[in-house]
């Protein structure tokens, strides 16, 4: 059972977000105990995406460092604006 993170952090963000099509989830680097996950969203949602306090942004990585404890990896989430 291998986690999607692609799928997983779209699934999250997307209804977030005001432009879910501008929404792009890449894995920037996977090694055997190690994951990066880049998240690009539109501009005008950023905001959304972080969170008042960066409350927001905090729950998504700590739902990816539930699944990721599942494959006994490490998961890093960067966010950022095209």
């Amino acid at each position: 059972m291998a986690i999607d993170f692609e799928k997983l952090v779209k699934d999250i963000v997307k209804p977030l977000v005001v432009y879910p099509d501008d929404v792009l989830v890449k894995v920037l680097s996977e090694d055997d105990d190690s994951v990066v996950v880049q998240l690009l969203v539109h501009p005008d949602d950023l905001g959304r995406v972080i969170g008042r306090g960066g409350r927001t942004a905090s729950a998504i990585r700590t739902i990816l460092y539930a699944g990721a404890t599942l494959e006994n990896v490490r998961v890093k989430l960067d966010i950022d604006s095209y």
